[in-house]
C-alpha cells in the first residue's frame, strides 16, 4: 500500500513524515511528494498544512495541477485523504484569515477566527486539551473519549453541515476539532505532535 504526504511547501512537516514512518514500520509505503502521478495512484492520501489559511492555499495553488489531482482523488475516485491543522481547514468553501480566502470546497463551511471572548482565551490555542468524541470515527477506533490531543491554531473549522464533526473540543466554546465525511477525514489537532494517543489515529487512517 502506498500513503502519500503531498509537499507543497505549506511549511516544515518532518514530525508529520516522522511519524507515519514510524507507524508504517516498513510495511506501508510512505511518500513525500507533490508529483501529480504519484499522489494520483496513491491508496491514501496526508495533506499536512502548517502557517496561514491563505497561505496554504496559495501553496497549492503554486503546483500546477495539483488541486485538480486531489479533487479527483477525493470526489472521483473516492480514496481516503487526511488533513491535519490548516490541512483541515482548507476542506472549507472560504477562509477569512488574512483576506477573504476560496478553500477547496470539500466540506461547506468557513473557518473563522476563534471567538476569544474579548481576551479572556489566549490565542493561538496551544497545547494540550481534550476531545469530545461525537461519533464513531474510524480514525477514532480504540481512542477513549476525552483523550488529550495538542493543538496550535486561532481559527477553526465552522461547518454547515454539523453531521461530519466528529469531534470538539471545549476552548471558549466548542471548537469543531476532527471530520469525518465519508473518504474524507481532518483533525484540527496534530495527531503527530499527540504522543501514542496521535500515532493510534495515525495507523488507524494508515489501516482504512
Amino acid at each position: 500500500m502506498n500513503v502519500t504526504i503531498v509537499d507543497y511547501n505549506s511549511g516544515n512537516i518532518s514530525s508529520v513524515i516522522n511519524s507515519f514512518k514510524e507507524v508504517a514500520k516498513g510495511k506501508v509505503h510512505i511518500a513525500i511528494t507533490s508529483d501529480l502521478n504519484k499522489i494520483k495512484s496513491s491508496d491514501k492520501v496526508v495533506l499536512p498544512g502548517q502557517g496561514s489559511f491563505k497561505s496554504c492555499v496559495d501553496a497549492l495553488n503554486n503546483i500546477s495541477g495539483l488541486v485538480q489531482t486531489l479533487n479527483d482523488f477525493v470526489l472521483i475516485n473516492k480514496k481516503p485523504l487526511l488533513g491535519i491543522c490548516v490541512g483541515l481547514q482548507m476542506f472549507a468553501d472560504v477562509g477569512y484569515e488574512e483576506i477573504e480566502t476560496k478553500g477547496l470546497g470539500w466540506i461547506s463551511g468557513k473557518v473563522s477566527k476563534i471567538d476569544n471572548q474579548n481576551g479572556k482565551y489566549k490565542l493561538p490555542h496551544i497545547g494540550w486539551n481534550q476531545i469530545n468524541i461525537l461519533k464513531d470515527s474510524k480514525i477514532f477506533k480504540d481512542i477513549d473519549n476525552n483523550s488529550h490531543m495538542y493543538f496550535v491554531h486561532s481559527y477553526e473549522l465552522v461547518p454547515n453541515d454539523k453531521s461530519v464533526v466528529s469531534s470538539t473540543t471545549d476552548y471558549s466554546t466548542d471548537i469543531v476539532c476532527s471530520v469525518e465525511k465519508e473518504n474524507i477525514f481532518g483533525t484540527q489537532f496534530h495527531p503527530e505532535k499527540s504522543d501514542k494517543i496521535g500515532l493510534k489515529i495515525i495507523e488507524n487512517f494508515i489501516n482504512l
